[in-house]
């Protein structure tokens, strides 16, 4: 469909502003706000990181692609969020401590709050320390950690260290993600999930939980 292309053209070129017309001019054809998401800025976010692994573009186009997503989930998130269902679980969420982006972060947090989950945010830059506190005031059945630079990946391993420390380890599902990450490094680190996307986050999480409980 064309909206959904230009969607996907304006999230790549990091085009804010049209974005948001995009999404709009999408929501008044009537076009289901899940499938903006799936087809179009889910779509987009993943060919701008397999752009970045493959070093065609760098950290200024990624700086311009999170504003061009931020912007569209302005519009679309109230949808979104409008037919979210029952409570499934708690998610504790946060992008790595050295680590300034999160455009990957935020689509995880919009996408779990639409299938239910209640999620609470830690942002950017979030530290060990910060993650155990939280942990204990929040009691998240998961705890997701983000990166998007190869510079802090070292640093998911130094957050599940801490949680074990803390005894809060073996409490939880911990859950990596980012332009970076592999499921080998995942499983390599001692996390229980690697979710390539936020749409795969959500199945797997769904599941785990269920299966769990």
């Amino acid at each position: 469909m064309e909206i959904i292309n230009n969607i996907i053209l304006s999230l790549t070129k990091g085009d804010a502003g049209r974005i948001m017309k995009d999404i709009e001019t999408a929501l008044e054809i009537g076009l289901p706000p899940e499938e903006i998401l799936k087809n179009g800025l889910l779509t987009a976010i993943n060919i701008v990181g397999d752009k970045y692994k493959k070093n065609e573009i760098y950290v200024p186009e990624i700086l311009l692609a999170t504003r061009a997503m931020n912007a569209g989930m302005k519009v679309l998130e109230p949808y979104l969020l409008a037919n979210k269902t029952k409570p499934t679980g708690r998610v504790l969420i946060g992008t790595i401590k050295g680590d300034l982006h999160d455009i990957g972060k935020n689509l995880v947090k919009v996408t779990l709050e639409r299938e239910g989950f209640e999620v609470k945010d830690l942002g950017k830059d979030v530290s060990e320390e910060e993650f155990i506190r939280a942990s204990m005031d929040f009691k998240p059945h998961v705890i997701g950690i983000s990166t998007l630079l190869t510079s802090t990946m070292v640093g998911l391993k130094d957050v599940i260290v801490a949680l074990d420390r803390a005894g809060i380890r073996r409490k939880v599902l911990v859950m990596v993600g980012g332009v970076p990450i592999t499921e080998r490094f995942a499983m390599g680190i001692g996390a229980d999930i690697y979710a390539y996307d936020a749409g795969e986050a959500a199945s797997v999480l769904k599941k785990r939980l269920y299966r769990a409980g």
